[in-house]
């Protein structure tokens, strides 16, 4: 073999192997940015799970949209939705009295709006919670939340400072949930009766609550109804 031809093929060779590395430079940057983009605080949340390993989180996120990503979600009827609005208005009067049953029933909600929307069965949360972390990164959080004090035993939640605004604050998070699996898909055309609008005047009486508390008084959850009424 020449020396032209051994110097000819080094070169080819060489140019095989730079144009490789820069191929898997080129896709692997992308990768965390965009699981960041899709995942948001959820990216955050794994990163921190992961001792700051990141690399270790995009796995796990990446295996998720593998595992749930082509999952289409199922549309509500309007008298599903209608039942679903009517027990979360009742869970959510209920809290002034029982906040720990109001918190509970709030957590079996959303297992079972997740499961008719077409999410795993409420049975298997954590497979159920991926899941929804993947199609509603933003707002799944609140349902760990709320499930995390549902299942709380009332002595662990006294030892670790557990008390009403912690359980309230995690049922305030868990309605973004709440809202986004109840609302008609953009196909199902009609209108929604606990839209933006509704949610943003529940904030609004939620505020006021968490001071009428504060003094030692109720919180004024049934203004929700009465104002949907009233609109």
């Amino acid at each position: 073999m020449s020396t032209g031809l051994i110097i000819a093929l080094i070169v080819i060779a060489a140019v095989v192997i730079i144009a490789a590395v820069m191929t898997l430079r080129a896709r692997g940057p992308r990768r965390g940015p965009s699981l960041k983009r899709r995942f948001g605080p959820e990216y955050d949340r794994a990163v921190a799970r992961h001792d700051g390993d990141a690399k270790a989180a995009e796995r796990e996120l990446t295996e998720r949209v593998q595992r749930h990503g082509e999952l289409r979600e199922r549309p509500l009827e309007p008298a599903q939705r209608e039942q679903y609005e009517a027990r979360w208005t009742a869970a959510q009067e209920r809290f002034v009295d029982s906040p720990r049953d109001a918190v509970a029933e709030a957590d079996r909600l959303l297992a079972e709006l997740a499961g008719a929307r077409g999410f795993p069965d409420g049975g298997q949360y954590e497979e159920q919670l991926a899941a929804l972390s993947v199609h509603h990164a933003h707002h799944v959080d609140g349902y760990r939340r709320v499930h995390r004090a549902a299942h709380l035993r009332a002595e662990d939640a006294r030892d670790g400072g557990q008390g009403t605004e912690d359980m309230r604050e995690a049922f305030v998070a868990a309605r973004a949930l709440f809202e986004e699996l109840v609302k008609p898909a953009r196909h199902d055309g009609g209108g929604h009766t606990g839209g933006q609008h509704d949610n943003g005047r529940e904030r609004a009486a939620l505020n006021g609550g968490r001071k009428a508390h504060s003094r030692g008084g109720h919180m004024p959850w049934a203004m929700n109804r009465r104002q949907a009424k009233e609109s």
